[in-house]
């Protein structure tokens, strides 16, 4: 056990299975560890991961059967208001995880390494990814490859798994030109092929593919070991990732294409604030049953 990995082991112990009534049990869909995502992909079963913030819908999520959960960096945009990922901080994201893990002790929980504290040189990185472990984590998800090589691999030999993202990478949206579909060329698409393989061979445990072509998403998820999970992908990709607000209709602003709504969650929540609203206006809020003698 190395040294970072044993730090955390025994400075935070598992928490108790017993915790109070309101502690979830996982199903047999559930993910514990790593392994379970190489048995998913070695059998052929597709992988689901929900990225969500708090114990409300990351205990829904659960009981729904999720095999993975994400709390990812688009917290800063569902939760905080901002236009973008890049606002998010390791200090933002670690309460969220702590919320997560406290509802959902024994899941397999990834987290986010935001803009920017990765690429301060491996001190900062390192000091990132034990804050984010420290509050709960399973892994660390980050984006991109290309310099970020050494930090990979270090984070790996440390004891905590990685999880790649590629494709569209929302952290780097504005050297991409935008929110767009990437590897669309033949030169793109290999580079993307070639930074996957890449991420395998540095000790990547699994990776998120998004907005890429159907074809590409399918390649990549054939040609590696590891597991693909995609998020505007395609079908064939080992599993699929969305962020929970979306699929429940609650996001504001534009709903990306890959986006597939479940539930018209703003209608409904509308629906009910103006219905408390308008009886308490017209005094029939709380009622008798509703009050105390």
């Amino acid at each position: 056990m190395n040294m970072l990995s044993q730090s955390l082991h025994t400075s935070f112990p598992v928490l108790s299975p017993n915790l109070s009534s309101r502690d979830i049990v996982l199903s047999q869909r559930s993910f514990r560890s790593v392994s379970d995502f190489q048995k998913a992909k070695k059998e052929g079963r597709k992988i689901s991961m929900l990225s969500v913030y708090d114990a409300i819908y990351s205990r829904l999520a659960v009981e729904a059967g999720v095999n993975t959960l994400l709390v990812g960096d688009s917290v800063a945009m569902a939760l905080y208001g901002f236009e973008s990922t890049i606002h998010a901080t390791v200090e933002m994201i670690a309460p969220h995880v702590e919320a997560v893990r406290r509802t959902c002790p024994g899941i397999f929980l990834v987290a986010d390494l935001p803009f920017g504290s990765y690429r301060k040189g491996l001190k900062a990185a390192m000091k990132a990814v034990e804050a984010l472990a420290r509050a709960g984590a399973s892994a660390v998800k980050l984006e991109g490859v290309a310099g970020n090589e050494k930090i990979v691999s270090h984070i790996v030999e440390s004891g905590i798994p990685v999880m790649g993202h590629l494709g569209l990478t929302p952290q780097h949206a504005l050297a991409l030109g935008g929110y767009k579909a990437q590897g669309r060329t033949e030169k793109g698409a290999s580079r993307i092929l070639e930074d996957a393989k890449k991420l395998e061979d540095l000790g990547a445990f699994s990776l998120v593919l998004e907005c890429v072509s159907r074809r590409l998403g399918s390649q990549t998820s054939s040609q590696l070991s590891i597991p693909v999970i995609g998020i505007g992908a395609g079908a064939e990709a080992d599993g699929q990732v969305l962020v929970a607000y979306d699929i429940l209709g609650l996001s504001l602003g534009r709903t990306p294409r890959f986006v597939r709504r479940y539930l018209d969650g703003r209608a409904l929540v509308l629906k009910a604030f103006e219905e408390f609203f308008q009886q308490i206006d017209r005094a029939e809020y709380p009622s008798e049953a509703e009050s105390y003698s």
